[in-house]
């Protein structure tokens, strides 16, 4: 053996031999694992390693969706703008006069006008909005099922309370479909197939053509007085898309005017079908009002996050706890703690953070105001539940 050689290698030499051995880049990888291995972690390394990267995994995992929100205006574009038609009312102006400020002619009669909705757990807005529209609608329709959009079984409240909706009664026409309980399946499958029952319903409360048909959920409330204006006049576009004031909660958090999935129809035979997405490029401005998750009972906000079709937005359980929820209505934060859906950066972080508080209780549905006592809760200053 020569002088000098050992028949151990220390481990520095090891790595600088396969350190700067040349080859494919697998094997240069390969080399370059083995040199980390054999030389050992430095403390740096292995903070990063066991403290960095699992807070930053966890970290994903519990704001992803906030990552995802935030930066969606990367992504997806803009929808197409509606075309805003003006809307013209006041109280003292006939509806004549209102036919030809909106450029439309005037009917010799009105035309019949069907309000159909998908009905859930919405009993006081159902209420309100059948109120308000009670003076212009001809016949209501409303399809209940014992299925929520998720597959969980529902009782059907609607027949339940039918007692309280008596004074629409003669013009009712009220149907029960069975869900198909499929748990796992998109919710938005299950909501299809209810408005496709919602057509048959239609047919069977004797819609014709050229009625006028209210597409809508049942906190989407049209004002009678828009109701009442396209009903007389000739010449309305044939899919009439509505701008509603967009509250959350109850009045007192108006959060804008960009709900627009309300539409009316003028019936057509074999071509009008129940929907809720966007059908038409016309949208008349401020034409009702739109109140969503504006419940009474504790009961119902919980029962409303699990039901329907963005459940999947519920995604720790802390979300359901009775005292967060109570905490969130009366901050105007968001109960799915959500950035907001928006398409620019601008109106992203515009609308970071809670809503703004809002007192004003002028032109909302006359029902309400004239049982103000009954449905304090959806009026500004009265953010606490009933726990029932």
């Amino acid at each position: 053996m020569p002088e000098g050689y050992y028949t151990s290698k220390k481990t520095d030499d090891i790595c600088h031999d396969v350190c700067g051995q040349h080859g494919t880049p697998a094997g240069l990888s390969m080399s370059r694992l083995k040199c980390i291995i054999l030389k050992g972690l430095d403390f740096k390394t292995y903070i990063f390693l066991f403290v960095f990267v699992p807070v930053g995994v966890f970290g994903l995992y519990l704001h992803g969706q906030k990552i995802s929100y935030f930066l969606r205006p990367l992504w997806e574009s803009p929808p197409k703008p509606f075309h805003e038609i003006p809307h013209y009312y006041h109280g003292n102006v006939s509806v004549e006069s209102l036919c030809k400020l909106h450029r439309w002619g005037i009917r010799e009669s009105p035309r019949r006008v069907f309000d159909a909705v998908l009905f859930s757990n919405e009993v006081d807005i159902l209420t309100i909005r059948w109120k308000e529209m009670q003076p212009y609608v001809t016949h209501y329709v409303l399809l209940e099922s014992n299925s929520t959009f998720t597959g969980i079984v529902k009782p059907l409240l609607f027949a339940r309370n039918r007692d309280k909706f008596r004074f629409v009664e003669s013009r009712l026409t009220y149907g029960v479909i069975g869900g198909r309980f499929k748990r796992k399946e998109n919710p938005f499958i299950e909501e299809a197939y209810q408005r496709v029952a919602l057509d048959e319903l239609l047919k069977i409360a004797g819609i014709e053509d050229d009625d006028l048909l209210i597409m809508s959920d049942v906190d989407e409330i049209p004002s009678s007085h828009t109701i009442n204006l396209l009903r007389w006049c000739n010449d309305i576009p044939p899919v009439l898309h509505l701008q509603l004031r967009n509250y959350l909660y109850s009045f007192e958090f108006f959060l804008d005017n960009k709900s627009w999935r309300a539409s009316i129809h003028k019936y057509q035979s074999g071509k009008t079908r129940y929907a809720h997405y966007r059908q038409s490029d016309m949208l008349l401005s401020e034409s009702g009002w739109h109140c969503s998750f504006c419940f009474r009972y504790m009961d119902e906000f919980i029962f409303k996050m699990k039901a329907y079709s963005h459940y999947d937005r519920v995604r720790f359980p802390l979300y359901l706890n009775p005292e967060r929820i109570q905490d969130v209505i009366c901050k105007g934060s968001d109960l799915f703690d959500m950035l907001p859906e928006e398409y620019t950066f601008k109106e992203v972080i515009g609308k970071l953070g809670p809503i703004p508080h809002s007192y004003s209780a002028v032109h909302l549905p006359a029902y309400l105001l004239n049982n103000a006592e009954r449905f304090r809760f959806l009026l500004p200053g009265n953010c606490r539940r009933e726990s029932g």
